[in-house]
């Protein structure tokens, strides 16, 4: 068994942990960063798949993104929009395919005057939601004692307009049923974007992409740290008094001033916590669960959508692929389609055969784009649900009353223990942005304490 001592422990290798590390690094802290998957990078993960460069993970940068785009530029990487030259296409409940142009679906003017209205109405709540404190506002107990879907079913009657409304935080951003989480969870999901139309505006939320990758981003992060970065060590146990930690992998054992989990909350069962961390973080954190989405990738000899004159921008509550892309990469002759199947349908096409599932997902295209869409040259699903160091997609999110009961205590450190995820942020919560926001934080927490404790030029021992 190998022993390492130093200031600060980061477990976990994605944005978060790494930005941290970089971090306390310039702050002149040393660092250990253990990742329990064979690459670095999280959630973020950019792979060849049968010829095809695809993006598994997360992909997407939208304006708001402020950290992430300041660590996109300072690691001197370029971006490229998502192509959306064309017409979009929408499916409604009777199975009618109609192209349009703008952000507002092709509905009865009836339809699309309330959809207005009940967004007009999202955006001056979300406007009062402090996406750090969404708890502290004076209706965060009524807000989260309602479910989204029956919030919006009190608005109206028009099922074709909640449908329409709820899949933007619900299939689309936390990839539970709609009647699975609260509306001030639904709040914190657009507060995050800065407003709820941010949210459902395709060309906003889904702006640009990197060339070569959005996974370049953790591993050039990693680069800088060397051989600080340890990959295949799952963290077994974890000492902690007010010392300092002690972790434990199958090969190494990790004495330091300081340790950060910067990893899903949903992993953190995994770790043996010794003493055991305090109640009101066991309570916590069986209130937390992943969602669950396919991420869908059919790639063909040529965008052929455009010759017809699409986009490739899609949507339909009704359909299995609720959403679709073009998401063809950046000089890339051939035309790469990106589609989600979430939640309780993610659920039921796994219960079919591989073949049965693609035959499924490759129909509900033909919906959009027409026959082509059933003849990709590779298809391949990302299956986050099923990955053992992530467990679910995007990201975790409260059960019904959570986020306002115990959402203050999600970031607070627990003695030298720290926390930073996506799944904690506040703006850029369930983003890569977040992530980076909530590495800074916790690695500047530490700096503050360590030089409170005069740490800061001393490697603990």
């Amino acid at each position: 068994m190998t022993e390492i001592t130093r200031d600060v422990l980061i477990i976990g290798a994605g944005a978060a942990g790494l930005t941290a590390a970089n971090d306390l690094r310039k702050a002149g802290l040393s660092v250990a960063v253990l990742e329990a998957r064979d690459r670095v990078g999280g959630r973020l993960w950019t792979d060849v798949i049968d010829g095809a460069m695809l993006e598994i993970g997360g992909q997407w940068v939208s304006p708001d993104q402020d950290a992430l785009i300041e660590t996109i530029e300072e690691l001197g990487l370029e971006t490229f929009s998502r192509y959306r030259e064309g017409e979009s296409v929408y499916v409604g409940p009777d199975g009618t395919v109609s192209r349009f142009t703008g952000e507002m679906f092709p509905v009865s003017a009836e339809t699309e005057r309330t959809i207005a209205e009940i967004t007009d109405r999202l955006d001056a709540m979300v406007s009062e939601i402090d996406p750090d404190r969404p708890w502290a506002h004076a209706k965060a107990a009524e807000w989260d004692s309602i479910t989204w879907d029956a919030w919006l079913r009190a608005q109206t009657d028009d099922d074709e307009a909640v449908r329409n409304l709820a899949f933007a935080t619900g299939s689309a951003m936390l990839t539970k049923p709609t009647h699975a989480f609260s509306l001030l969870q639904s709040l914190l999901m657009a507060a995050s974007a800065g407003s709820y139309s941010h949210l459902v505006d395709a060309d906003f939320i889904l702006d640009k992409r990197v060339v070569g990758g959005l996974q370049q981003v953790p591993q050039l992060l990693a680069e800088r740290l060397g051989d600080d970065v340890m990959l295949n060590q799952p963290v077994r146990s974890l000492e902690w008094s007010d010392a300092g930690v002690t972790a434990t992998s199958d090969e190494l054992t990790v004495s330091a001033r300081y340790a950060i989990l910067a990893h899903a909350p949903v992993l953190y069962s995994r770790i043996s916590f010794v003493p055991a961390l305090p109640r009101r973080q066991h309570q916590m954190h069986q209130h937390l669960s992943m969602g669950f989405v396919i991420k869908v990738h059919a790639v063909y000899d040529r965008p052929f959508w455009r010759d017809n004159g699409l986009s490739g921008t899609a949507f339909s509550p009704y359909e299995l692929c609720h959403e679709a892309y073009d998401n063809t990469n950046h000089a890339d002759e051939r035309g790469t389609l990106v589609a989600f199947v979430s939640d309780q349908n993610a659920d039921d096409v796994f219960e079919l055969s591989a073949e049965e599932r693609k035959e499924r997902v490759l129909e509900s295209l033909s919906h959009y784009y027409g026959p082509e869409a059933a003849n990709p040259v590779v298809y391949y699903e990302s299956d986050w649900g099923s990955e053992e160091w992530t467990r679910g997609a995007y990201a975790a999110s409260f059960d019904m009353g959570g986020l306002h009961r115990y959402g203050a205590d999600l970031r607070a450190a627990v003695g030298p223990v720290h926390f930073a995820c996506s799944d904690l942020a506040g703006a850029g919560y369930q983003h890569v942005d977040g992530a980076i926001r909530m590495g800074r934080l916790a690695a500047s927490n530490i700096v503050t304490a360590s030089r409170s404790a005069g740490h800061a030029a001393e490697v603990f021992a």
